[in-house]
């Protein structure tokens, strides 16, 4: 199954749609109880939800072993499309065993609610630290990446899935936006060249300044913050949200922004993650896609701009969306302007930059960032945020 799409081809030609049609949705509720269950975790239940709507489009399912091989070791599934993350669902040895190749089963979320099907058509096992090693660049457990391949089951169920329904997302309704609305809002508005921006982290100025700077050369901004599963000290999706809105509301264009949620989770895998995220915001329908220093990073397991390099590693047809590559952007206090090393002659005794540890720990203590790093407004959501999380 599949939409039919303006602008630019979504990654393999088709926009993939796995959401039950309402006779499917049916028959499926009526074998629920017969079916043997997989329970999934909040990375699972996003990737399903991601699988349906189009935004890991070509994929129709969780990965059989040819795609996972080759995208572990060479980013390409096995017809040679580049994609970078293994889509799988695993679960411990002695669920596989019950299951039958060839049958139905039944997905439901963490709560025990049933919210999708797989057909299974594979079970296999798989080195986890090879995955980690090869996607993570590292074998550290402490690495949140790899600690979830971990944890996981040591076996892969494949095959293709039906999401049962889609629900209105719980927190952010309104800004639940799928590819094939995204695409059709594009067309709507005009837009022939739309840039794609990811985050995990509340808006920033240095954020604010690359967003503008694409801006300046295409013709809408699809600002797609991620509110899946992240590590337990990224800041809640709710504030990161109310920040953008402070954004869109005083200091943006409102014709040519629109503001939607990325329901994915965060794998923190650095470079082969910015091409997975470009990836996905090609099947959003964006033309161009940010990248900033670190993308997706965490912790010193990344270069500050291997993110960007691994770009290099494709021909530019091939993915299909244009890397936007910007520096690490600051506060020059000699031009009293946000600038990068590119535009601005100031030493870095000149320069105000703090990274969002150091911010997390400003808020802490009580400290509101100063304006040169944050909207003042914004700086205020945060700090509201954190003594609301202390005092909880």
């Amino acid at each position: 199954m599949g939409y039919r799409t303006d602008g630019i081809a979504p990654h393999g030609m088709q926009l993939i749609n796995r959401i039950a049609t309402p006779e499917q949705r049916q028959e499926f509720i009526e074998k629920a109880d017969f079916l043997p269950r997989v329970q999934l975790d909040e990375r699972a239940v996003s990737d399903l939800e991601m699988i349906a709507i189009g935004g890991f489009s070509p994929l129709s399912g969780f990965m059989e072993q040819a795609d996972y091989d080759r995208v572990v070791k060479e980013m390409r599934l096995a017809s040679g499309l580049p994609w970078s993350i293994p889509i799988t669902l695993s679960v411990e040895e002695a669920i596989a065993d019950s299951l039958k190749e060839g049958s139905l089963i039944r997905l439901d979320d963490p709560t025990g609610r049933f919210i999708g099907v797989l057909q299974l058509t594979q079970k296999y096992h798989y080195d986890k630290t090879r995955e980690a090693i090869n996607v993570y660049r590292t074998d550290e457990a402490k690495h949140p990446g790899v600690q979830v391949v971990y944890n996981q089951g040591s076996v892969n169920l494949a095959g293709p899935v039906w999401l049962l329904q889609r629900d209105p997302h719980p927190q952010f309704p309104a800004y639940q936006i799928d590819p094939i609305q995204s695409r059709q809002m594009f067309k709507e508005k005009g837009w022939k060249t739309i840039v794609g921006f990811q985050t995990r982290n509340p808006i920033h100025r240095a954020h604010e300044y690359i967003q503008k700077c694409a801006l300046e050369t295409v013709d809408g901004l699809f600002l797609h913050p991620l509110v899946g599963a992240t590590k337990e000290d990224d800041i809640a999706a709710d504030v990161r949200m109310r920040c953008y809105e402070i954004m869109l509301e005083h200091y943006y264009p409102q014709d040519r922004v629109i503001l939607a949620i990325n329901p994915a989770a965060m794998r923190y895998a650095g470079p082969r993650e910015a091409i997975f995220h470009a990836i996905v915001r090609k099947n959003y329908g964006c033309t161009h896609f940010i990248v900033g220093r670190d993308h997706a990073g965490v912790g010193d397991y990344y270069g500050t701009y291997d993110a960007q390099y691994i770009f290099d590693e494709f021909e530019p047809a091939e993915l299909g969306i244009v890397p936007m590559k910007f520096e690490h952007a600051f506060y020059c206090t000699r031009t009293q302007q946000m600038a990068t090393t590119k535009t601005s002659p100031s030493s870095p005794s000149e320069r105000i930059h703090l990274s969002g540890t150091k911010v997390r720990e400003m808020l802490r203590r009580g400290e509101m960032p100063p304006p040169e790093f944050s909207r003042p407004a914004v700086a205020a959501e945060l700090a509201r945020a954190m003594r609301v999380a202390v005092e909880a």
